[in-house]
């Protein structure tokens, strides 16, 4: 079992919530239960299902939790795009938040061939 408090990918990927939080909270009230809420569950889907796979038995269990949190990342980054053609993120925004999630994507990935070996 790995402590995910101290896993870089946990500590980054909780930092991304709170920034896609601060983000959605600025759009428009009709999307309050659509994109907004897409990307909020997107975000927190991350670090919850790290934090999950730390605590299974096996390295090929905690694996798959990380091919969770990629997923999530991968349509986190989809809905940014959306909110950005959308006009609902500035193109520094998305830029930031877009390479921020991309490096949280590596890592993960690093992390889990560490793990398969």
């Amino acid at each position: 079992m790995h402590n995910f408090r101290k896993l870089n990918i946990w500590l980054k990927s909780v930092e991304l919530v709170t920034d896609i939080y601060r983000l959605t909270n600025t759009f428009p009230d009709c999307e309050r239960f659509g994109l907004k809420s897409q990307m909020q569950d997107a975000a927190v889907s991350c670090p919850t299902n790290i934090a999950e796979g730390s605590a299974k038995s096996s390295n090929k269990d905690f694996a798959r939790f990380l091919e969770i949190s990629l997923g999530s990342l991968y349509e986190l980054e989809t809905e940014l795009l959306v909110s950005s053609n959308l006009g609902y993120t500035d193109s520094e925004k998305y830029e930031t938040l877009q390479n921020r999630i991309v490096e949280l994507e590596k890592m993960i990935i690093v992390f889990k061939n560490q793990l398969d070996k």
